[in-house]
C-alpha cells in the first residue's frame, strides 16, 4: 500500500488497485464520498473502488424525488453497470435535490471521472453520523481490496493464471 500526500489528493494503491483520493471528502462504508458545498448542501458520488466495481455504467433510477426527504441508510435508487447492479443509499439525511442532469446525457463520467463530473446526487442536511475521514476510508479500502482478492481466488481455484 501507498499512501504519499499530494496536495488535496491522497495517492492509494494496493494490489492492482490504484486511485487519488480527494483528502477534504468524506467516505461511506458503502464506498461513496461525500462532498460539501455552501448552503448545507452536500455531493455525493461513488469512489474510485464502486466505480471499478461496477464496471461500465449503463443506467441509473432514484426513487427519491427533488425535494423529498431522504434518510442516511436507506434506499434511495440503484445503478446498473455491466459487472453489477448497485443499491444506493442516502449518505445525508435530508432534502434529496436530484441527480446529476449531466450523467443523464453521459453516464460515462460516473466510472471516468467519479470524483467531479460523475456524481450522482445532492442533498441538503447532514450527513450520516457513520461517515469516515479519508484516513479511515484508506483503512476500509485495504480490507475491501484484500477480500476482492481473496474472492477472486476462490473463485479460480488456483486455475486462472498469472
Amino acid at each position: 500500500m501507498t499512501n504519499v500526500r499530494m496536495g488535496d489528493l491522497i495517492s492509494y494503491q494496493r494490489a492492482r488497485f490504484a486511485t487519488r483520493l480527494p483528502a477534504r471528502r468524506r467516505y461511506t462504508m458503502t464506498h461513496c464520498w461525500l462532498q460539501p458545498e455552501p448552503g448545507g448542501i452536500w455531493r455525493v458520488g461513488f469512489t474510485a473502488l464502486a466505480a471499478w466495481l461496477l464496471g461500465d455504467a449503463v443506467e441509473f433510477r432514484f426513487s427519491a424525488e427533488p425535494g423529498a426527504t431522504v434518510l442516511a441508510g436507506h434506499e434511495i435508487g440503484w445503478v446498473e453497470g455491466l459487472k453489477s447492479v448497485a443499491t444506493l443509499y442516502g449518505a445525508v439525511q435530508g432534502e434529496f435535490l436530484g441527480a446529476n442532469d449531466a450523467l443523464a446525457a453521459d453516464i460515462t463520467g460516473l466510472t471516468s471521472d467519479p470524483y467531479e463530473r460523475g456524481w450522482l446526487y445532492r442533498v441538503r442536511g447532514e450527513p450520516s453520523p457513520d461517515c469516515l475521514d479519508v484516513r479511515s476510508y484508506v483503512a476500509l479500502l485495504d480490507q475491501t481490496v484484500d477480500e476482492v482478492i481473496r474472492n477472486r481466488q476462490d473463485e479460480c481455484e488456483g486455475d486462472c493464471g498469472g
